[in-house]
């Protein structure tokens, strides 16, 4: 079975930088695509950035510029960096990894428990 434990949010000023981390553990045969996603209070979830084993990245529109996703697969750890926050911005940051199950070998979709990021106007 394969855990996430995100780190990272907090509390920070309109225009600051935070930095999320998500660290997969347990027992890993293959970690494929791995991504963040956000919840804003009220709203429904919604893809941030993801990015695939080989590097390439995809982000929300209203992210580019600002977020930078990446990855360390030696210690299968997605970071996403965001800088120049709005208020907008807050909500609930999820991360998710699409990691092997046995004995299918297939890939599926583990969720985080969430991490807060709050941007005060």
């Amino acid at each position: 079975q394969v855990q996430l434990a995100e780190s990272g949010g907090g509390l920070v000023q309109a225009g600051g930088s935070l930095r999320l981390s998500c660290a997969a553990s347990g027992r890993i045969f293959s970690i494929n695509t791995m991504g963040w996603y956000r919840q804003a209070p009220g709203k429904q979830r919604e893809l941030v950035a993801t990015i695939s084993l080989g590097g390439t990245t995809t982000y929300a529109d209203s992210v580019k510029d600002r977020f930078t996703i990446s990855r360390d697969n030696a210690k299968n750890t997605v970071y996403l960096q965001m800088n120049s926050l709005k208020p907008e911005h807050t909500a609930v940051y999820y991360c998710n990894v699409n990691t092997m199950v046995t004995p299918t070998r297939t890939y599926v979709g583990i969720w985080g428990q969430g991490t807060l990021v709050t941007d005060s106007a």
